[in-house]
């Protein structure tokens, strides 16, 4: 895919050539987003391009299965309403969205930490349902963390012994308590597959939406619910997984694997936001840290 510098006078002549009844809305560009850029739309939409995201499929996926999937989900997310084809003007797919209100979570924060526990088990007990057959596969992001092991040791190493410090210890434990849990036995079900910081959307103190479901998949939903340490506050997660109701100790085990991988992740794109580094993201690497300590932190007894 040919670069092309996206501005806000050539989406406004994309607008035109295909979609003219939405071209002289107001437009103008948000911060954030790393696959995909976003402008925000008049008041009620928004335009998702592709960035560093070359592959169309994500969008493509969010076009077909997220108008089906909003019906019974009880936290807004963007739901496709206009397709945006590549052309010789500009060689990328964008997509018209419904605009999810709130502010993303990694500039933002959640103070209702009970309320968010019980709206996110709520949500993804919701999305937690069997698909229908051709929905999408695994992308490897809900992996059996025995999978992941390669991508666990990289960002470990990545990160750095004095960034980690004296929980490397911790974190190496519940990283092989994770990848020997049993796998998934139930059914395979939708999964977000993304659920960071930056994905989320919070309001008065507690989550308001949930965005960006490039990566969604049919599979084991303990990739999700690592979000019960990567998004809550301290204290939150017992009260996250009693609401939600998860049948087995295995999947929340493989939960805190994957919720450590996530938290690796996160404090990696920080460091290199310090760093100027392409792709860095500053705000994710105290997310990231706070976000490990609530792993090594709180090992649930209960789960139900």
């Amino acid at each position: 895919m040919t670069e092309t510098e996206i501005t806000a006078g050539l989406l406004r002549d994309l607008l035109r050539d295909q979609h003219p009844d939405l071209a002289e809305l107001p437009l103008r560009e948000v911060e954030g987003g790393w696959g995909n850029q976003m402008w925000r739309l008049g008041d009620e939409l928004a335009v998702r391009i592709q960035r560093m995201d070359t592959d169309p499929e994500r969008q493509l996926k969010e076009r077909r299965w997220l108008p089906l999937l909003t019906a019974r989900l009880p936290l807004p997310i963007p739901v496709p309403v206009r397709h945006g084809a590549p052309s010789e003007r500009c060689p990328k797919f964008w997509t018209v969205m419904t605009w999810v209100p709130g502010l993303p979570l990694d500039h933002g924060s959640i103070t209702r930490g009970e309320h968010a526990a019980d709206t996110l088990a709520t949500f993804l007990r919701a999305l937690h349902v069997a698909a229908p057959p051709d929905a999408p596969a695994d992308t490897g992001r809900g992996a059996h963390p025995k999978d992941c092991t390669d991508g666990f040791d990289q960002f470990f190493h990545a990160v750095g012994a004095d960034a980690i410090g004296s929980a490397a210890a911790d974190v190496r434990a519940v990283w092989d308590d994770a990848v020997a849990a049993p796998a998934w036995e139930g059914p395979p079900v939708w999964v977000h597959g993304d659920l960071h910081p930056a994905n989320v959307v919070v309001a008065d103190g507690t989550l308001a939406g949930v965005v960006d479901f490039g990566e969604l998949f049919v599979g084991d939903p303990a990739s999700d619910l690592a979000a019960a340490w990567v998004l809550l506050p301290a204290g939150a997660a017992a009260r996250f997984f009693a609401a939600y109701a998860v049948a087995d100790e295995a999947t929340v085990r493989r939960a805190r694997g994957l919720a450590v991988v996530k938290s690796l992740f996160l404090m990696l794109m920080g460091q290199n936001g310090d760093r100027g580094l392409p792709g860095g993201k500053p705000a994710w690497g105290p997310a990231g840290r706070a976000a490990l300590d609530r792993v090594l932190s709180e090992r649930l007894t209960r789960f139900h």
